[in-house]
């Protein structure tokens, strides 16, 4: 198996820039040297290997914990396709999903926010794309919150995402935003892609009511890996 270096280079317009002024996390999540290639060795090009198996039955529904304890907020269906640089779909993808709670808080120790929690709403969950790279996610919509520490800066509803490969280095963690919020437009995370097509490719596009079945608003959003139109990390 050759290593991909047919792939362009990331274009860095499409790539956040940080650390991102007056978010202070972003110190000591990046690392502080530059990336250094090394030679990739079968451990790192194959496996984890046959991820699906450890999915349960309703992993996919983070707005139903159980028969009649549904979560608070507005019920969403989040769902799109996962496809190659060359717009090809790839099945068998794990695509894993985590978010604030309706009232913009983390079902986390580390979120300790003066806003309610939901009992009935954990906030992750995870799916496997189908052969057509199809994937879907029902949900609640997120709230908003402010940033600790950041002058006055909230966070517009996001919902986090990850996408897993079959192989152990072929992960892409972003973020989902919804259209037309006007925290969008403040968000430093988001605004940190300086490429303004790159940064709509992180906004998910509503669908007609028509075409969602039950009383849940739909948002269409494709993740797209590598070459020119891919999903920027966030």
């Amino acid at each position: 198996m050759q290593h991909p270096d047919r792939f362009d280079p990331l274009d860095p317009a499409t790539q956040p820039v940080v650390p991102i002024p007056g978010y202070p996390n972003t110190q000591r999540r990046n690392p502080a040297r530059a990336p250094f290639r090394r030679v990739l060795t079968r451990t790192e090009l194959t496996g984890p290997l046959d991820l699906s198996q450890k999915l349960r039955p309703g992993d996919d529904n983070l707005a139903m914990l159980a028969p009649g304890r549904a979560a608070q907020g507005q019920l969403i269906h989040v769902g799109g396709r996962v496809l190659d640089e060359d717009g090809r779909p790839v099945a068998g993808a794990i695509v894993e999903l985590w978010q604030a709670n309706a009232g913009g808080r983390y079902f986390h120790p580390i979120d300790q926010r003066d806003a309610p929690l939901d009992p009935n709403f954990i906030g992750n969950g995870r799916t496997r794309s189908d052969a057509q790279g199809r994937y879907g996610f029902f949900t609640i919509k997120p709230g908003a919150y402010p940033v600790p520490d950041s002058g006055r800066w909230w966070r517009p509803p996001h919902i986090h995402i990850s996408v897993l490969g079959p192989g152990s280095l072929m992960r892409l963690v972003t973020q989902m935003y919804f259209p037309g919020d006007p925290l969008n437009g403040l968000d430093r995370i988001l605004n940190s892609v300086p490429d303004l097509a790159a940064r709509a490719r992180c906004i998910a596009a509503s669908v007609l009511p028509t075409e969602i079945a039950g009383d849940w608003l739909g948002y269409t959003h494709d993740l797209v890996l590598r070459g020119r139109h891919a999903t920027p990390p966030l």
